[in-house]
């Protein structure tokens, strides 16, 4: 199993010494990837249906605080001080850029950063930002990204590209350089729903899911293994090899302190060292490869106490 986290991109600690502080920590403490949000604006006002609070409530909204770094510019910023670690996309919200100049600035990145990019990818949440942002019809980002990532993918493979679909035409144009990954950086696809899942089986390298979306719960192994079968099901319908998509897993409710189910009884992923390293080997046979975990603090030391402390506590028992 491998391990990662997030890199601050708003708070208090989004500035570049402490970010950089961070970083250089995971590298220390043997952490393989981390991740970068995003936003570009944050309205003042939001319909209650973010997907990951059980109220549908976001909390940036609640506690006042709406600032947040632009995430491809972080990312090569990480490129440049870090040198081992992945630099996860986690999300791109792909109906809001151009997939061209995406495709270019991620494998600039790539380039940059020694092959170390991985795009994790979806379709967004939030519609009073795609109507500020004033791009493509909230309604038909599924299709966008759908199509954006497959732009994205004609740029990076051939010498001269064409595309034609419902919002992308183009003829005979080159974007170079290409990444160093070849055919092109792993594409991780985001969300629990049927349109994620579809969109994996057809378009992604490895499955991304988070946890504590209330819709689709995932805080059991059980419920995990439920959805990964649909994947499964879906990737067979579609003539693809199931083992050919990798699974990881983000944990947003990851504590270190016992937290108590909705259920009841203790919440996966919470609890002593011993707790969760025996919850991450359930998760680890079931499939997943990669796991997110929230280390994420405002203040400073506890952050790095909690990376470090994870390292020597959990993944230690794990080895």
């Amino acid at each position: 199993m491998k391990f990662g986290f997030s890199a601050p991109f708003r708070g208090p600690l989004s500035n570049p010494r402490d970010i950089q502080t961070i970083a250089e920590a995971a590298e220390r403490f043997g952490y393989d990837t981390l991740t970068v949000a995003d936003h570009i604006v944050v309205p003042s006002t939001i319909g209650a249906n973010y997907p990951y609070s059980e109220d549908g409530e976001f909390a940036w909204t609640t506690d006042g605080s709406t600032d947040c770094m632009e995430q491809f510019t972080l990312l090569a910023w990480l490129s440049a001080v870090t040198s081992t670690v992945r630099l996860l996309t986690s999300v791109i919200v792909v109906p809001h850029r151009n997939p061209l100049f995406m495709a270019k600035s991620l494998a600039t990145t790539d380039q940059l950063s020694g092959g170390r990019v991985t795009v994790g990818c979806g379709a967004g949440w939030m519609r009073e930002e795609f109507e500020a942002l004033n791009i493509t019809d909230f309604d038909a980002r599924g299709r966008v990204t759908d199509e954006y990532i497959q732009v994205m993918k004609e740029l990076w493979t051939k010498g001269r590209a064409s595309f034609h679909g419902e919002f992308i035409d183009f003829t005979d144009v080159a974007a170079d350089p290409k990444p160093v990954q070849q055919p092109h950086p792993p594409i991780w696809i985001g969300g629990e729903s049927m349109p994620a899942i579809r969109r994996t089986a057809a378009l992604g390298d490895t499955w991304y899911p988070f946890g504590s979306n209330p819709k689709f719960r995932m805080d059991t192994i059980e419920t995990f293994a439920v959805r990964r079968d649909k994947l499964f099901a879906e990737a067979e319908r579609l003539d693809r090899d199931p083992a050919s998509i990798g699974l990881a897993y983000n944990c947003s409710f990851h504590n270190e302190d016992a937290q108590t189910h909705i259920d009841g009884g203790r919440l996966l992923f919470t609890g002593s060292p011993e707790e969760r390293a025996e919850d991450i080997a359930q998760l680890e046979t079931a499939g997943v490869s990669t796991m997110i975990i929230n280390v994420t603090s405002n203040n400073l030391s506890h952050m790095l106490e909690r990376v470090e402390s994870f390292s020597s506590d959990v993944i230690a028992l794990l080895v």
